[in-house]
């Protein structure tokens, strides 16, 4: 397995990923905007990057997105992972950790002291694979309010 930087030439195999990560998540993917948003990764790494893994025939296994955020109790950037997804049938196969190792590896070349993410509180799966990391659990609550329900 092999995890690179997402680039023009291997963009159009990490929007199907995104299509999957989203629908794991019960939103309903947008290609147009998904191809808009993620496209601004490809070279300028000022604001995020993406990362994908892939096995030894060059089939994409999963994809991971950094993105640069400030912080105010800390004041300063940081780094966000704010998706991480691997196919079903390449689960438990150690594609996350290499994603995530792989994240930390890049966020401290860049001189951040570490990355945060944040997942669902049924994503037990992905809990495990966190869990078995060196992780911190926060114990942060996320609140979204949305303008159209006002």
């Amino acid at each position: 397995m092999k995890v690179e930087t997402v680039t023009p030439a291997t963009f159009e195999q990490v929007l199907p990923l995104v299509a999957a990560y989203q629908r794991f998540y019960q939103a309903t993917p947008d290609e147009a905007r998904n191809r808009a948003h993620f496209s601004q990764f490809l070279a300028d790494h000022r604001r995020g990057i993406q990362f994908i893994a892939w096995d030894e025939a060059d089939v994409a296994l999963g994809f991971a997105t950094l993105y640069v955020a400030l912080g105010s109790v800390t004041p300063g950037e940081y780094c966000l992972m704010n998706d991480l997804y691997t196919i079903p049938a390449a689960r438990g196969r150690g594609v996350g950790r290499a994603l995530i190792l792989h994240c930390l590896a890049y966020a401290q070349t860049r001189g951040f002291s570490g990355i945060e993410w944040q997942t669902a509180l049924d994503n037990t799966t992905a809990q495990r694979l966190y869990d078995s990391l060196p992780t911190e659990r926060s114990g942060w609550y996320t609140y979204t309010l949305e303008a159209s329900k006002l």
